[in-house]
Formats: structure tokens, sequence, C-alpha cells
């Protein structure tokens, strides 16, 4: 099977469809900078999931008005790094994301509890 070979680090196509949602979730906690964000989503359990995919998903959630970036340069050492932060219009996705989350997980139980005999 094609799954059994993958490592336990690496992400799924599920994970990677929840990649908004989660990114919502930790900028709903505090603002971020991208390397603390891919570290947290993997300390999620999202796995690794490539850097270009995380900073593509940030720079479309930003044309959407669901965050906000702003260049930080006083906190690194080195080149000004963004900072990004969740917007009011980010919070109401996120509402509508937690409800979207309930509903898949009772389809998620209903599949679990139909292949417990395979």
């Amino acid at each position: 099977m094609e799954s059994e070979g993958r490592g336990r680090g690496r992400h799924s196509p599920l994970a990677v469809s929840l990649l908004e949602p989660a990114l919502l979730v930790l900028l709903n906690d505090q603002a971020r900078h991208g390397y603390p964000l891919l570290a947290d989503l993997e300390k999620m359990g999202m796995g690794t999931i490539h850097p270009s995919v995380v900073y593509r998903t940030l720079r479309d959630m930003e044309e959407l008005e669901w965050i906000q970036s702003t260049w930080d340069g006083d906190e690194t050492q080195g080149p000004p790094r963004r900072v990004y932060r969740l917007t009011e219009r980010g919070e109401e996705v996120l509402k509508h994301w937690r409800e979207e989350m309930k509903s898949i997980r009772e389809l998620l139980s209903e599949l679990i509890s139909r292949t417990d005999n395979v």
C-alpha cells in the first residue's frame, strides 16, 4: 500500500488541507514569524510541510485579509522578518473553520468506525 512507506514526520494530504485552520489557530494564540510557525505546525502534528507551501498559504491568507504581516527588524539579528497576525476577518474565518471541523470530525468518526474490522 502506498501510505505504508510514509515516515511519521512527513505530512499527509489531509494535513495539508488543514493548513489554513492550523495557521489561523496558531496566529490566534499569538503573532509569529514564519520559522516559529513552521516549528509549531510540526509540534501540532501536521508533519513536515515544505516551507514554500506554508509561505504561499500565508500570502494567500493575507490577500484574503485573514491575516496581516509587518516587517520586524528590531527583534532579530540579521535581516528583518515578517510577523504574521490574525485580523478580525481571520477570527471570523476561524469560527467558520471550527464549525466545519466539528462536522468533519463526525464524518471521520463514522469512517473510522466502519474500518475497525479492516
